[in-house]
């Protein structure tokens, strides 16, 4: 630190450098400044003064996985050369809607996307992509660009920023295992020796943690079960509340990690939303916020607010249509079926998980817990009502994650701007489990989510001016949606099945890796 500075401003200087001293991300604490600052200059640097050899570029196609175009790095102004003019990819081998005609298309780092490769043996640096049209601007079918669309759009024409964050859910499976096992379908925050993944599910946080992502907790879920030879453990990645772009990102990138991690291992893993019959599928649930001047507008005086109502009116106004970006294949629908915790039926409540929209326990009320279980604390003047979120529970691992985030974006705005939101969030409410049968007359009130993909189709038909408003959304979008959904022709799938677990395991086996 140079003499000459003054107290004050050493005071800062060191104040700013232990924001960075525990991020897991090393190009964050080697730079020492976070993600969202990075510049292109900040990269080479890191580059030069860490020997790193290659470069990647990352970027999502169409079946929402991350594509991967790798560099040797021959000197500092190739490198600067890459960073500055991207590259140039095929564009109709990538998405089904552009022509091979007319397929080229640029891929330009986003440089606030850089991490350090974990896997690669090689010292390789990379950086996820954004998609640019022949003239240099944005390409407009892009997911990643119509999620960005529609945050702009929220903000705009509401004041509000939104965040999100996802749940992601897998199983793990291997070779069964006799020694302590578990007990099926109750394997809900289970610990070693009777959950036998935790080791690679800590190693896999460590990992999405030092590329970027802000974890908040890792666990056990409810499925575990054995069939034959094999045993089925899941569990669940959980994420701290960022803005919605960077909270598609670490999605994106997290369900790379679990997967090549699980490769490494040699296991297999699956976010599929059914995997098997009579077991627990797994969900994508997505918690969300609207932000104003950094303060939570979720909440007002410790409770839910007026506007969080507004937003919850908004996602079940569009609840049916959000299916057909977050429910995308047959299986989906084998996840949604009644008396689940899988929710069916359009409504919201608190700490309810029989319904679609669940406004979590949060910390509104009284503040002393610390003290009452450590007596030697003081209560804490923080307020913690700022963790409040809204969470979307029918999402799955089928989820096409840009879209479904901009779908909620959009039903945010959407509920804010709608003239009876308050009215219909009042309708909508529930403060009982419907699937008991004493609740059956208020489950007949209520609507329900799309029971196939051919039906999500037709209700974003139906919905689709919606989407489109302000230019979020284009209509050659929409219908190449529609036509994908309608593709599976599974209307009436679950009668069709009628219980035949052969034909239920085809299907799963046909999406198990779906996402």
């Amino acid at each position: 630190m140079p003499p000459n500075l003054t107290l004050k401003t050493k005071q800062k200087i060191m104040a700013d450098q232990s924001l960075f001293e525990m991020n897991p991300n090393p190009l964050v604490q080697y730079l020492n400044k976070p993600q969202k600052d990075f510049t292109k200059a900040d990269l080479i640097k890191y580059v030069e003064e860490n020997h790193i050899q290659m470069l990647n570029f990352r970027y999502v196609g169409e079946d929402n996985r991350l594509k991967t175009l790798n560099f040797v790095i021959n000197n500092k102004q190739h490198l600067d050369t890459l960073l500055s003019s991207g590259e140039r990819v095929d564009g109709s081998s990538l998405f089904s809607y552009v022509e091979a005609g007319a397929s080229d298309l640029y891929v330009m780092p986003r440089f606030r996307t850089a991490f350090l490769n974990p896997f690669s043996e090689i010292p390789t640096l990379d950086i996820l992509c954004s998609y640019f049209n022949k003239d240099g601007d944005p390409l407009p079918s892009s997911p990643e660009y119509i999620l960005h669309k529609a945050h702009n759009a929220l903000k705009m024409h509401t004041g509000y920023s939104f965040e999100t964050m996802g749940e992601l859910e897998y199983y793990a499976i291997s070779e069964k295992e006799n020694l302590f096992p578990a007990t099926d379908q109750k394997a809900y925050h289970e610990s070693t020796p009777f959950t036998k993944w935790e080791q690679f599910r800590t190693e896999a946080m460590l990992e999405i943690a030092r590329v970027g992502g802000n974890i908040k907790y890792g666990h056990t879920e409810v499925g575990s079960f054995s069939i034959d030879n094999l045993e089925f453990e899941q569990n669940e990645i959980e994420f701290l509340p960022v803005n919605v772009e960077d909270s598609a990102d670490q999605l994106i990138i997290s369900k790379w990690i679990i997967r090549t991690l699980a490769y490494k291992y040699g296991i297999n893993i699956t976010f599929a939303p059914k995997i098997t019959v009579g077991k627990a599928g797994s969900g994508m649930h997505i918690h969300t916020r609207l932000m104003k001047d950094n303060r939570n507008a979720m909440v007002d005086c410790g409770s839910i607010s007026q506007t969080a109502k507004k937003v919850i009116a908004g996602y079940l106004s569009l609840a049916p249509s959000l299916t057909a970006f977050g429910n995308t294949n047959p299986t989906s629908y084998l996840r949604l079926v009644p008396h689940q915790e899988a929710p069916t039926n359009i409504c919201w409540g608190d700490r309810n998980r029989s319904v679609l929209v669940r406004v979590p326990l949060g910390w509104c009320g009284n503040n002393d817990m610390i003290v009452k279980a450590n007596p030697l604390e003081l209560v804490p003047k923080d307020d913690f009502s700022d963790k409040q979120t809204v969470e979307f529970r029918c999402p799955d691992g089928s989820a096409d994650i840009y879209l479904l985030l901009a779908g909620l974006t959009v039903a945010a705005r959407h509920g804010l701007e709608m003239e009876n939101a308050l009215d219909f969030a009042k309708q909508t409410y529930v403060d009982v489990n419907i699937f008991h049968d004493e609740h059956k007359e208020k489950l007949k009130d209520l609507q329900t989510l799309p029971a196939s993909c051919w039906d999500s189709a037709l209700k974003l038909e139906e919905q689709a001016e919606i989407y489109k408003k302000y230019d979020v959304f284009s209509q050659n979008i929409i219908d190449g949606i529609v036509k994908n959904l309608k593709k599976f022709d599974d209307r009436n799938l679950r009668e069709k099945l009628n219980d035949n677990d052969d034909e239920v395991m085809k299907l799963v086996q046909r999406f198990f890796h779906c996402g």
